[in-house]
């Protein structure tokens, strides 16, 4: 019997328009791993025309090597399902392995969204993320998004560029760093302005990120790098830095505002951008370069609309290194009629090349950055520097 996979679209491959004109009775399907058999999935969905598969979600659930405390995972993954339901869609769904507790208060009361089937991960040995034989390192934990990105772009730009920031960052300094899987799922409170966004909550974002440090704290892990390639998520990592910093006082654990904004990547933007201030604030010349160099075939640059119509004042306005001294969270449908922050015109797939070969250079500072800072505070601790030579 001929396979069913081709049925199966990829949901952030696709523009947040092409989301809006999809039929509300189409499943969407998110999955917990990989590794699932899709003529299963299209029977227990009862042979639909298409049904969407969105990023699978990397670990936190008992058996995927990295578990996190189930309230916590769980409202995570509630929080995304809701988006969707909130865009109109009446069948979504979370793919699970059937080694789930089926007696889990959240399963019971949500139990019509589950389909489980049977899973290799849960019938091999159990495989910790990350391995043990890699304390000692820091341990990168890219974080990107799924949500609209224009016209022009799919939903997957953000994760895409994080990841493979991570990876060349882990690649480039293999015996100083490890990175863990790409999760797909970040912050955004701008989700109902347009149609493919999803959100999975400022606190549940905390939570959730906090509980991983916790684990991986408690196993022997003490650098930690947490790396958005999404800006909604920025003010939530710096709130998961300091109750890790405080729950855990002799990790070291940071973050970045974003990818390509440091002193590294600040003079690449510089020197190789042509669009104006206004021109890289959210699938502009910045990210649309991004994926031309990474996934050309996923970019539709004959739908790229510009625009730079900001409601800016002098310490407010955006650009990817955010300008002024201001904070506010107004609505994004104030600024933008496409769903995109500045020039795509400008973009190219050179200037990709070249910015992410920067943010890489700019990441693996930054872990050298981290070691130095963990080993230096060592040092003073074991000294007794201080309160630390006293009983605390």
């Amino acid at each position: 019997m001929a396979t069913r996979k081709n049925n199966i679209f990829k949901y952030d491959e696709l523009t947040w328009e092409a989301v809006a004109e999809l039929p509300r009775d189409t499943p969407l399907v998110l999955p917990l791993g990989s590794g699932y058999n899709f003529d299963l999935l299209a029977d227990q969905l009862g042979s639909p025309p298409r049904i969407g598969l969105l990023p699978a979600f990397p670990f936190g659930w008992r058996g995927s090597g990295l578990e996190i405390p189930e309230p916590i995972f769980f409202q995570y993954l509630a929080n995304l399902l809701d988006s969707l339901r909130d865009d109109g869609f009446t069948r979504v769904y979370c793919l699970a392995p059937q080694g789930i507790d089926p007696q889990s208060t959240f399963l019971n009361h949500l139990s019509p969204a589950f389909l489980r089937q049977p899973h290799s991960s849960m019938s091999q040995a159990q495989t910790f993320l990350p391995a043990d034989s890699e304390r000692g390192k820091v341990i990168l934990i890219p974080i990107g998004h799924t949500e609209q990105h224009g016209y022009h772009l799919p939903l997957s730009v953000d994760t895409l560029i994080i990841e493979a920031i991570a990876q060349g960052t882990a690649a480039l300094l293999p015996t100083r760093s490890h990175g863990v899987p790409v999760m797909p799922y970040g912050v955004s409170t701008h989700r109902a302005s347009f149609a493919a966004t999803l959100n999975a909550g400022g606190r549940a974002f905390e939570d959730f990120w906090g509980a991983v440090i916790d684990v991986l704290a408690s196993r022997g892990f003490d650098r930690f790098y947490l790396m958005s390639g999404h800006g909604g998520n920025s003010s939530f990592l710096t709130n998961i830095v300091k109750y890790a910093g405080e729950r855990h006082r002799r990790i070291f654990c940071a973050t970045a505002w974003l990818h390509t904004s440091g002193r590294i990547g600040a003079e690449a933007l510089e020197k190789h951008r042509t669009s104006k201030i206004g021109g890289m604030g959210h699938a502009g010349e910045l990210e649309t370069s991004y994926l031309l160099h990474l996934r050309p075939d996923l970019c539709h640059m004959e739908r790229v609309v510009d625009e730079t119509d900001f409601v800016s004042t002098p310490d407010y306005y955006m650009d990817w290194i955010e300008g002024g001294s201001l904070i506010a969270n107004p609505p994004w449908d104030d600024d933008t009629k496409t769903g995109a922050y500045g020039a795509g015109s400008h973009a190219t797939a050179e200037k990709g090349r070249l910015w992410l070969e920067a943010a890489i250079q700019e990441k693996a500072d930054h872990v050298e950055q981290i070691h130095e800072q963990h080993e230096r505070r060592e040092k003073r601790r074991n000294a007794g520097y201080g309160l630390w030579g006293k009983s605390q």
